[in-house]
């Protein structure tokens, strides 16, 4: 089984992820603070990561996180299949790096 870590670059950040946990939720886990306004609900899009390195590493884009990448997220138009996710519907599945600022501890 490969090890679960997400790579937050901007922030110089390493989160060992859980199974079954999002970016955002081993973030929080671990004591972080991850830049939201909706908390979770895939909603406002201010978790949003490129994903640099790993996307295949992430669990499947779901409805509610592809209409918001769609319609909230315009920039999310100008990278490639998988480049764009929310930390908050991201599921960490292996070894990933991410580019966010703003991540820190809280």
């Amino acid at each position: 089984m490969s090890r679960r870590v997400v790579h937050v670059e901007g922030s110089g950040i390493h989160l060992d992820a859980e199974p079954g946990e999002t970016i955002i939720e081993a973030a929080w886990r671990l004591g972080y603070y991850w830049p939201t306004v909706c908390w979770g609900q895939a909603e406002c899009t201010a978790c949003y990561v490129k994903v640099i390195e790993g996307a295949h590493q992430l669990g499947p884009i779901p409805p509610d996180e592809q209409d918001a990448l769609d319609h909230c997220l315009p920039r999310a138009a100008k990278y490639g299949p998988g480049e764009a996710r929310l930390a908050c519907r991201a599921e960490v599945l292996g070894e990933v790096t991410v580019q966010k600022t703003g991540v820190r501890p809280k």
